[in-house]
């Protein structure tokens, strides 16, 4: 369940990455899967805190994406509405969240969502894959209710975004890629992944924006191509599991 990593690699998860989220699925077209969290020392080795958590992935699976890892593979892309998750490797960006405060123990960059937030997925807007706010939500442009966050919808209470196609975004390869909470055991997203809500609390509270937390999400067959090329943890953390 540990794996001894080297410094100074140029692809894979990086050195100060201590906190490392693992997601996996049985194959590309699988929109369930496994979710795991892993850490370690500046340099030492990957420990998993606790056994896998289902999770769900786009209800037509997965596809690669563009982040840490990921964009230079050969096979299916990530498109926008093509209802797969981006597989790769993801930094973590802010929460975003309904309420005032994150939950108890939880200390990570987070924003109270308004009714004037909105998250672009229009591929010709400039502003594609991005967090907006508008000047004025009593008067919103004709694409804002399409797009914006405050729905009052109980899955969308924590938004956690996985930075995919964010630097700089490319238009039509993906957009609002977000760790949330499920609609159901059975419900699949377009492209996110989803779980209980208590499992996505307990992730929140343990990330720590100091301990630059990452996600990578892959397939079971390309897990066990990449994990030592990408310094993650082997593949017998998750036999038991599969």
């Amino acid at each position: 369940m540990a794996l001894v990593v080297s410094s100074g690699y140029a692809a894979g998860v990086p050195d100060d990455c201590t906190q490392l989220i693992v997601g996996l699925a049985p194959d590309w077209n699988s929109m369930r899967g496994q979710l795991q969290l892993f850490e370690r020392p500046s340099g030492g080795t990957w420990t998993a805190l606790a056994p896998p958590a289902p999770v769900l992935f786009g209800k037509q699976g997965l596809a690669w994406g563009s982040g840490l890892a990921g964009q230079g593979e050969n096979g299916l892309r990530k498109t926008e509405h093509d209802g797969r998750a981006p597989a790769g490797i993801f930094q973590i960006g802010k929460i975003y969240t309904y309420d005032p405060q994150l939950p108890p123990g939880a200390d990570f960059p987070f924003h109270q969502v308004t009714t004037a937030d909105a998250w672009v997925d229009d591929v010709k807007s400039p502003d594609y894959n991005r967090f907006v706010t508008i000047p004025d939500p009593a008067k919103p442009p004709p694409w804002f209710e399409k797009q914006k966050m405050r729905h009052n919808d109980f899955a969308y209470r924590w938004l956690v975004e996985i930075r995919h196609n964010s630097d700089p975004p490319v238009p039509g390869a993906g957009s609002a890629i977000f760790f949330h909470i499920r609609r159901g055991v059975s419900r699949p997203s377009a492209g996110c992944t989803t779980m209980a809500e208590s499992d996505l609390v307990k992730m929140i509270s343990w990330m720590r924006s100091a301990r630059h937390p990452s996600y990578v999400l892959l397939p079971a067959t390309e897990y066990d191509k990449k994990w030592q090329g990408w310094h993650l943890p082997p593949p017998s953390s998750w036999k038991t599991d599969r």
